[in-house]
């Protein structure tokens, strides 16, 4: 009687725990509160902090632990950057993250199974577009393949201000200018989404300098806060609903952003109207508690150790527990999005060959022509002497996490065959012999190489082998390359100016090739702004084509060869000399003495430091047009193969009321069909804020416009293209009295102006 009694007991028991376990809520995207209350405590903390950084072949100990528990569980994509917990009682699935900007970013020391990505060009290259369409359509590459490869969200598009040409993650950037930047962020983010990816538009903000940057103390006023490295990511946000936002690692006047209330609470949210979920980058800022409280709703990659600080606040009071909930609710809302949530039979085979192709183009709309003493086009039966590591061994893209596993690169001599021209065999040969033995004495590949690229020595040319070519060839083309990436900046010898070898080379080119009365083509294939006042008169001409991605030796030859009319222009100032820069004497910042105890991460070795925005809002071309500095060549600059003729500006009022528009007809007035980048600039009253001379508020791509053919562009005008902000009112004001607009092909070559009237001051906002 008595085992009849328990056996019921125990039945019993298991019908109620079977109830509680059918009772218990599965996640769908109207029942998140829902799920917030069947939540425990640990639970929460566990949806607000990653599951840690798993990369297969990296040596144990090297990254922060992750929980025992967590290891146990294989990722769903190994090799990416990130991932979330899951809560499967409640339906809830772990969620992927990876980088990155230029591809795909993969990591996989072991090369077992190697996923390939197309690498497409770099962030400079895409703003050089000047073009929302082709960007949309770099975008849709990166969104279609992480889609293919199971991954839910691309930490990408980064766009900080290109504040010095020496930031090392300058490639991953778009502009100096926040209006472009903000703009190119906008339609890359809208590409990737458009395929059901989430994005993270990072690093939010004032993230411009790699020397210590998790510990760097960034001192901007709030003007320049605002104009120059809050308003690109104002833009993105309000043009594209970007799904997460990033925080950036550095401090800015004394607080962590990712632990600042003013800056994810107050700005981001309740002043753009920002929905989404926000994220720390990798490893940043110094308190979870504080990060979690400002709004920063999950820290990435995850430690135990901030498990605990949250669950400790949550429990202590320090936290408040709406806050958490705040931000579980955000994870939730973004989970119930993704291809994971909604069970997405995923491939693992995209379309590279297809995507490929797509990159070869937007590659050849973001080269920038810079120089052309009629060189180029060349001519379809030119025999070519080649010069330059780069030519034979193309650098597609930067390094660190805007690195990408690729199938294959076609280097320039590949593409210049590719296009039916021919090489000096002996310079071939020579090249690739070099270039094959240096590679060899590359060290077995490590985690480190993130932060340490390996990079071969440019070689020394004989004169013999410049002889020879001169005797054999029509023409010298010599690439000049650079490679720059995370964690480090940039330097100004051997790196911003040529070497000592580089410019040796080019002179001996020179007075051969010119003695012969042939011409010598420079391609840059870098990821920034390089010295070339010095030097540019070597070359008769120079092609800035960027990191050009995969297939970039093909994308140079469609340029040289005339098959693509260059149409890119300028992102970023090119100054005539380093110390001409405004913030030359401040960067990368003053390194500060480490606190009694304190130690240096292995992986990431940062000491505090501090840098002073001294430039205030005059970054680039707002500097030098205003202050009338020289420079190499200007912000918006870029020639073609062909000219254009730009008609009277139509305004559709002379006084401003609520918008203006600005109508302008552009013909190619040349004998190539070609398209060309119409750039607006506004010049504003400055009686109680002064200004820049001139800042860019619109711009434009033209179709292909064949020869004579026309095409009619529109600019609107609204109040927050004409105001500026006023701290001491701590709002947007658009001055009263005359404003002028300035259309033309680049921020100093104004084909066109007209004015308007405004009568009283107007707060915007």
């Amino acid at each position: 009687m008595k085992n009849t009694f328990l056996l019921i007991c125990f039945a019993c028991l298991n019908l109620t725990v079977s109830a509680q376990q059918k009772a218990a809520p599965q996640l769908n995207k109207n029942n998140v509160k829902e799920i917030i209350k069947a939540l425990s405590l640990d639970e929460k903390v566990k949806l607000v902090v990653g599951m840690g950084m798993y990369i297969p072949g990296a040596p144990a100990g090297l990254l922060p632990p992750n929980d025992p528990e967590d290891d146990k569980i294989a990722p769903k994509v190994p090799g990416t950057s990130g991932r979330t917990h899951a809560i499967p009682r409640l339906g809830i699935p772990s969620i992927t993250l990876s980088d990155g900007p230029a591809g795909i970013h993969f990591m996989d020391l072991t090369n077992a199974k190697p996923k390939y990505a197309t690498a497409i060009p770099i962030g400079t290259l895409l703003a050089s577009t000047w073009d929302t369409i082709m960007t949309q359509k770099a975008g849709e590459i990166l969104g279609r393949e992480a889609k293919d490869y199971g991954i839910d969200i691309v930490l990408t598009p980064a766009f900080n201000i290109q504040r010095n040409p020496l930031g090392g993650r300058n490639f991953e950037y778009y502009s100096e200018d926040p209006f472009l930047s903000g703009t190119i962020a906008a339609a890359v983010t809208n590409g990737i989404q458009k395929q059901g990816i989430g994005v993270s538009v990072k690093h939010f903000a004032a993230n411009n300098t790699e020397t210590n940057r998790m510990k760097l103390n960034t001192i901007v006023s709030e003007r320049a806060l605002r104009e120059i490295y809050l308003k690109a990511f104002e833009i993105a946000v309000k043009k594209s609903n970007p799904w997460t936002l990033m925080t950036s690692y550095n401090l800015i006047n004394g607080t962590y952003t990712s632990e600042s209330k003013d800056l994810i609470s107050k700005i981001l949210r309740k002043e753009w109207g920002f929905k989404g979920l926000v994220m720390s980058d990798w490893f940043a800022g110094q308190n979870a508690a504080v990060s979690l409280g400002a709004g920063n709703d999950l820290q990435m990659p995850g430690r135990p150790d901030q498990f605990q600080t949250i669950l400790n606040g949550a429990k202590n009071g320090s936290l408040a527990m709406a806050n958490l909930d705040s931000s579980v609710e955000r994870v939730l809302n973004l989970v119930v999005k993704t291809i994971t949530f909604k069970n997405y039979n995923y491939s693992n085979t995209p379309d590279l060959t297809a995507n490929a192709a797509i990159s070869r183009m937007i590659a050849s709309e973001g080269m920038v022509l810079l120089k052309n003493d009629h060189a180029l086009p060349l001519a379809k039966s030119s025999t070519i002497a080649l010069f330059g590591n780069a030519s034979y061994d193309i650098i597609a893209g930067g390094t660190g996490s805007g690195d990408v596993v690729k199938k294959y690169t076609i280097s320039l001599d590949e593409g210049l065959v590719n296009s039916g021209f021919k090489l000096q065999q002996n310079n071939k040969s020579v090249y690739e012999d070099y270039v094959k033995s240096e590679n060899a004495k590359k060290p077995t590949p490590s985690f480190m190489d993130v932060f340490n690229p390996f990079y071969i020595k440019e070689m020394e040319v004989k004169n013999e082998l410049i002889v020879e070519s001169v005797a054999n060839s029509d023409v010298a083309i010599i690439t000049i390359g650079r490679i720059s990436g995370e964690s480090k900046d940039r330097k100004v010898e051997n790196d911003f100016n040529l070497t000592d070898a580089e410019k040796q080379t080019l002179q001996s080119l020179s007075e051969s090739f010119h003695a012969k009365n042939k011409k010598v083509i420079v391609v840059i294939n870098a990821g920034g702004v390089i010295e070339m006042a010095s030097w540019s008169h070597w070359a008769d001409a120079i092609l800035m084509a960027w990191q050009p991605g995969m297939e970039g030796g093909n994308a140079i030859a469609d340029i040289l060869s005339g098959k693509t009319n260059p149409s890119g222009k300028l992102t970023a100032t090119f100054p005539v000399s380093y110390t001409d820069v405004p913030s030359s004497q401040s960067f990368p910042g003053k390194q500060l003495p480490l606190k009694e105890g304190e130690i240096l991460d292995p992986v990431m070795p940062t000491y505090p430091a501090e840098i002073t925005y001294d430039d205030d809002i005059y970054v680039g071309y707002r500097y030098f047009n205003t202050k009338k500095v020289k420079t190499a060549y200007e912000f918006g600059f870029g020639l073609s193969y062909t000219q254009f003729e730009y008609s009277v500006i139509k305004l559709s009022s002379t006084e401003f009321k609520d918008e203006i528009t600005a109508t302008i007809t552009i013909k190619n007035s040349g004998k190539t069909a070609g398209k060309e980048i119409v750039q607006l600039y506004l010049c504003a009253p400055s009686e109680k804020l002064k200004k820049p001379s001139e800042e860019l508020k619109g711009f434009a791509k033209t179709k292909l416009l064949q020869a004579g053919e026309s095409q009619t562009i529109s600019f609107q005008l609204t109040p927050a293209e004409l105001a500026s902000y006023d701290s001491s009112l701590s709002s947007w004001i658009a001055e009263a009295g005359k404003y002028s607009i300035r259309i033309g092909a680049s921020s100093l070559d104004i084909k066109q102006t007209k004015e308007f009237h405004l009568a009283k001051n107007l707060m915007v906002k």
